[in-house]
C-alpha cells in the first residue's frame, strides 16, 4: 500500500516525544493518588498544548488485498455483493463496507517508537500514562458518490479534538480521555468522519504488580473463531467466539501491536484481564456488519451514522452474541436502532445507529 504523510499547522512540539516528568514513589498512599489525579490535568494540558492546533495528513491507496484479507478473518464470503475468493482480486470501484476503512490508514513507525504495551504513541498521553484502551467514538457516512471505493486515493485528516482529565469510579485512579476526529476524503469529496475516545491509565509499577490479584486465566489456544446466527425473540441474533487466531489476523490487518490482543503474559499479569481481549474496532465492525445484515440489507438501506461505547472486555474463546435491544425514532424523525454486543446477558459493547 502506498502511504504518505505530511503536516498540516505543525506544532513546534510534535516531533520530539513527549518527556516523561518525575513522580515520587516515596509519598503516602493518598498523597500518591492525589498526585496521580493532579499530573492527570497536566498530562491532558500538555496534550493541548503539543497536538491542539496540528491536523496530520496522509494519503493511501484503497487496495483490494487489505479488504479481502479483512473479509476472510470476519468469515464474510463477499465484500459490497462480490465474492471474495484467494485466485481473484476485488475490482476497482468496488465500494468499502462501512468501519472497513479501519484496515487503512494503520499506525506506522518503526517497534522502538512503540509503548511498553506495544501500542503507537500517536497522539498519546504522557507518562505515566501509557495504558492505551479504546473507550467508543463515532462515525458518520456521508451520502452520495463520496464513498470509499477501491482504487480511491484517499486523503486522512486527523487531528487532536479534546484531552481531558477523569477520575475512575472502580479505583480512583487519574486518568485521561483523548478524542481524535479523522476525516478521509475520497476523490469525489467528504466520505467519512471518524471519531475515536481513547482512555489512558497510569503505567504499572512494580508495586502494583506484586499487589495484583488477576481473575483465574481462561486457556483458550484451542479455539476456533465461530460465527453463528439464529433467530431471537427480537430478530436476528449473531453468536461470536473468536480464537487467538482471529484475534492475530485482525491485529496484523490493523498493524496492532497491542500486547492484551496476544501476548498472554501481558494481558494477564500486567493488565489483570481473564485472557487475550477481543479489540473494540473488531467488535465494532461486527455491530456494523449485524445490522446491514439484519436491517440495512432487507430496506435498501446503508448506515449513516453509529455511537458506541465499550462497556466491559469480551476474551478469545468466551462467547457472546449481538442483538437488536430497540428500534426507535430520533428527535428528527429518523429511524434509529440500538444494537448491543453481550455476554451471559451484561453489555460489552453498546451502539446507536441511524
Amino acid at each position: 500500500m502506498n502511504c504518505s504523510t505530511r503536516l498540516l499547522r505543525p506544532s513546534r512540539r510534535l516531533v520530539r516525544n513527549l518527556a516523561a516528568r518525575p513522580f515520587s514513589t516515596s509519598r503516602p498512599c493518598c498523597q500518591q493518588q492525589q498526585q496521580k489525579n493532579a499530573s492527570a490535568n497536566e498530562a491532558a494540558q500538555r496534550m493541548l498544548e503539543n497536538h491542539g492546533k496540528t491536523t496530520i495528513v496522509r494519503r493511501q491507496l484503497v487496495d483490494p488485498n487489505q479488504l479481502a484479507k479483512l473479509a476472510f478473518t470476519l468469515g464474510r464470503p463477499q465484500v459490497s455483493g462480490v465474492a471474495v475468493a484467494d485466485d481473484t482480486v476485488l475490482p476497482n470501484g468496488t465500494p468499502v463496507p462501512a468501519g472497513y476503512h479501519l484496515v487503512y490508514f494503520t499506525p506506522g513507525g518503526v517497534e522502538a517508537d512503540l509503548g511498553l504495551d506495544g501500542t503507537d504513541r500517536s497522539f498519546n498521553a504522557p507518562a505515566p500514562f501509557s495504558r492505551r484502551m479504546w473507550a467508543g467514538g463515532a462515525m458518520e457516512w456521508k451520502a452520495g458518490d463520496s464513498i470509499l471505493k477501491i482504487g480511491d486515493e484517499v486523503e486522512e485528516r486527523t487531528r487532536l479534538i479534546s484531552a481531558k482529565p477523569k477520575t475512575s469510579k472502580s479505583t480512583g485512579a487519574g486518568m485521561v480521555l483523548v478524542e481524535v476526529e479523522k476525516e478521509l476524503w475520497s476523490p469525489r469529496g467528504l466520505a467519512v468522519v471518524d471519531r475515536r475516545s481513547w482512555i489512558f491509565r497510569p503505567a504499572v509499577t512494580e508495586a502494583d504488580l506484586q499487589a495484583a490479584k488477576p481473575p483465574p486465566f481462561q486457556p483458550n489456544s484451542d479455539t476456533v473463531t465461530s460465527i453463528e446466527d439464529s433467530k431471537g425473540t427480537d430478530g436476528l441474533v449473531r453468536s461470536f467466539n473468536w480464537s487467538p487466531v482471529g484475534l492475530f489476523r485482525f491485529s496484523a490487518l490493523t498493524f496492532n501491536g497491542h500486547k492484551i490482543h496476544y501476548n498472554e503474559d501481558w494481558t494477564h499479569k500486567v493488565e489483570s484481564h481473564a485472557g487475550l481481549v477481543v479489540h473494540g474496532p473488531l467488535n465494532l465492525i461486527n455491530l456494523l456488519n449485524y445490522w446491514q445484515d439484519a436491517h440495512g440489507a432487507a430496506a435498501g438501506q446503508s448506515v449513516k451514522k453509529i455511537s458506541y461505547r465499550a462497556v466491559s472486555p469480551i476474551y478469545a474463546g468466551q462467547p457472546y452474541q449481538v442483538r437488536t435491544k430497540a428500534e426507535g425514532k430520533t428527535d428528527a424523525g429518523e429511524t434509529k436502532w440500538d444494537i448491543m454486543a453481550e455476554k451471559n446477558g451484561k453489555p460489552c459493547m453498546v451502539a446507536e445507529i441511524q
